[in-house]
C-alpha cells in the first residue's frame, strides 16, 4: 500500500513538473516581428502515404513551382497556384521515394531525410538522420549519390542531426544540427570545402567509402533557449537565414534569425520573427526567394509528421524595406 502511495506522489511530482515546464515555455513564446505576414495555405495532400512530413522546401526563383522533402524519403515537385501573390493552392506531382545508388529505397536503409538545399546546376543537396550525411541529387533522378561521411557526424545525437542544409554565396555546402554533440557545447555548423564527389566504394574494398577531409566547422551556433535549428537558406541579399522552433507537445513557435557571412563568423545577427505558440503549425522547411516588386519572401512549410492533429502548411512571410528592382 505505501509502495503505491509512493509511486502516486513520484507521479504526481513528475506531472507537476512537466506541466510547469511546459507553462514556462509557453511563457516564453511571445511573439516579435520583423516581417510583413503574407498569407498560409493548409494543403489536403492526395491520399499518399508520402504526401505529408514535409521537412525541406525550395522554390524557384519566381516563387512559382517548388520541390518539397518528405521525411518518409521522397521528393515532391509542384507549383503554387497564386492570387495577388498569394498562394491559394497547390498543384502537385505525386511523391517520388528516393533510392540508393544500389537501387534499394533510403527508407529501407533507415534514412530519416531532413535537410535541401538546391546548388544552382540544378543538383539537390539532402542531409539524413538516423545515421548522419549529406548527400546529393542529380537533376532529372531521385537517386541520391553518397558523399563521404565526415568523422565529426558520429558524435552527433541520434534523432538530432543534420536538420538543416543551405548553400552559402560561393555554394559551399552548410549543414547545421538541431543538437551539439554535447551538453552545454554551441552548435556547430559545418561547411563543405569544395564540391562534393560521390565515392561508390572504399580503396581497400571494404564497402566503406573513405572519411571526407573536406568539411570544416568554421562557425559555432550559440544555443539559445528552447529553439532548435530546423532548416536554413541562404536569401538573394547573401545572409543565412535560419528557421528554429520551440515546442510543446504539439504546440510549436517559430523563430527566424538571418546572419552575415564573414570570415570570422556569422555576424549581424537579426531577429526577424519569433511567433507565439499555436501561430503556425510545426514549421520546418525555409525558402527565401525574390518576388516581383523586388522584395525578399519567406516561403515556409510544416512537418505533419503524419499526425492527423496537424496539417501540411506553406505559410509566408514578406521582409519589408527590402523593395528593389528586380535582380536578372
Amino acid at each position: 500500500m505505501f509502495q503505491n502511495i509512493r509511486r502516486a506522489i513520484f507521479l504526481l511530482a513528475v506531472f507537476t513538473v512537466l506541466c510547469l515546464a511546459g507553462w514556462y515555455a509557453l511563457s516564453l513564446g511571445r511573439s516579435s516581428s520583423e516581417l510583413e505576414y503574407v498569407g498560409s495555405y493548409a494543403w489536403r495532400a492526395p491520399d499518399d502515404a508520402r504526401m505529408g512530413g514535409l521537412s525541406g522546401l525550395e522554390l524557384s526563383d519566381d516563387g512559382r513551382t517548388f520541390v518539397a522533402l518528405s521525411d518518409r524519403p521522397a521528393l515532391i515537385y509542384g507549383t503554387f497556384l497564386r492570387q495577388d501573390g498569394r498562394i491559394i493552392g497547390v498543384d502537385a506531382d505525386p511523391a517520388a521515394r528516393i533510392v540508393s545508388d544500389l537501387g534499394a529505397f533510403i527508407d529501407t536503409l533507415s534514412g530519416d531525410t531532413e535537410g535541401l538545399a538546391l546548388a544552382s546546376d540544378g543538383r539537390l543537396y539532402v542531409s539524413l538522420e538516423g545515421y548522419h550525411a549529406v548527400n546529393f541529387i542529380t537533376p532529372g533522378t531521385v537517386m541520391v549519390q553518397w558523399i563521404p561521411p565526415f568523422p565529426g557526424f558520429l558524435a552527433l545525437p541520434r534523432n538530432r542531426g543534420l536538420e538543416a542544409l543551405a548553400l552559402d554565396p560561393e555554394g559551399r555546402i552548410i549543414a547545421i544540427p538541431e543538437l551539439p554533440s554535447r551538453v552545454g557545447a554551441g552548435i556547430p555548423i559545418f561547411r563543405h570545402e569544395g564540391k562534393p564527389i560521390a565515392h561508390m566504394d572504399s580503396p581497400d574494398g571494404t564497402g566503406r567509402p573513405p572519411p571526407d577531409q573536406n568539411w570544416t566547422i568554421p562557425y559555432t551556433l550559440r544555443r539559445d533557449g528552447f529553439y532548435l535549428p530546423v532548416g536554413a537558406d541562404t536569401g538573394p541579399d547573401d545572409r543565412l537565414y535560419l528557421l528554429e522552433r520551440a515546442s510543446v507537445g504539439l504546440a510549436f513557435s517559430t523563430r527566424i534569425r538571418s546572419f552575415s557571412f564573414s570570415p570570422t563568423g556569422l555576424t549581424d545577427e537579426r531577429l526577424l520573427l519569433q511567433t507565439a505558440y499555436f501561430t503556425h503549425d510545426n514549421l520546418e522547411g525555409i525558402s527565401v526567394w525574390q518576388d516581383d516588386q523586388g522584395a525578399i519572401r519567406i516561403t515556409l512549410v510544416s512537418d505533419d509528421n503524419f499526425n492527423s492533429l496537424q496539417r501540411n502548411e506553406f505559410v509566408e512571410y514578406r521582409l519589408p524595406g527590402t523593395a528593389a528592382p528586380k535582380l536578372p
